[in-house]
């Protein structure tokens, strides 16, 4: 019997499914974690809190299967959050999350200043608060010292996949809504990056064909594979926000 693992990142807990290969569910777990406001607005987490329960709720979901039978696994999650990383792939400040309102002010530079109209040339949308290219704004003007050391930009759920994988990437879907991609042309937009500061090497690598034959091969990390006992495929799901218009 093979079995297949969701792991769906959310804002208040990551809820972890396991199916088996005829569809059935066989085990649903959920592990929480906590939510920070420090600030009025201002919604926080530890990615390394999603990593930690991530992993203990991966354990009771298959503390009742051959471990080996696993065949798959596929992350889905909260959208467009910043997770930054340094040169060691550590954490370098806490998860700002899809819900923090803190950038009215980079929001309105981006959509008066910059300009809805070259932002919809850009990236096919305009600025919205929740938006990731904000964030990287916000940390740059008020973070200097954080966004110097920024070495990898990644979404909540990659995060999740680059502790399990070491790779750092990203799917189309929730890449386009981070007001960092081209979406007409698949890549990464060269104006909003200037815009932000950041560099093509500072990006996770988009989701391609090739890229995902890469990571189905990728041996898992040392802690991974400690906790999992065995290698297995990805896939990485859609953002809740696409999910929901299918």
């Amino acid at each position: 019997m093979k079995y297949y693992i969701g792991v769906d990142l959310g804002t208040s807990a990551v809820k972890l499914l396991l199916m088996d290969q005829e569809g059935q569910v066989v085990n649903i777990v959920s592990r929480e974690y906590p939510l920070s406001f420090p600030h009025p607005g201002w919604s926080e987490q530890n990615p390394e809190d999603w990593w930690e329960q991530s992993k203990e709720g991966i354990k009771e979901l298959i503390s009742k299967i051959d471990a080996t039978e696993v065949a798959g696994i596929s992350f889905g999650g909260q959208m467009h959050g910043l997770v930054i990383l340094d040169e060691k792939d550590q954490v370098i400040r806490p998860a700002i999350l899809w819900n923090d309102g803190r950038t009215t002010k980079e929001t309105d530079y981006l959509n008066q200043v910059i300009g809805k109209e070259k932002l919809s040339e850009y990236t096919a949308n305009i600025a919205f608060a929740g938006f990731t290219a904000p964030k990287l704004l916000w940390v740059k003007e008020n973070e200097p010292e954080n966004f110097a050391k920024i070495c990898k930009i990644m979404l909540p759920k990659d995060y999740l996949a680059y502790c399990l994988t070491g790779v750092h990437c990203c799917d189309y879907s929730d890449a386009s809504g981070m007001l960092l991609l081209d979406v007409k042309n698949k890549c990464w937009s060269e104006q909003m990056m200037e815009i932000c500061g950041v560099s093509r090497e500072q990006m996770p690598e988009l989701m391609i064909w090739n890229l995902q034959q890469k990571i189905l091969l990728t041996t898992m990390q040392t802690s991974a594979m400690s906790m999992l006992a065995f290698s297995l495929p990805f896939r990485f799901a859609s953002k809740f926000q696409s999910l929901r218009t299918m």
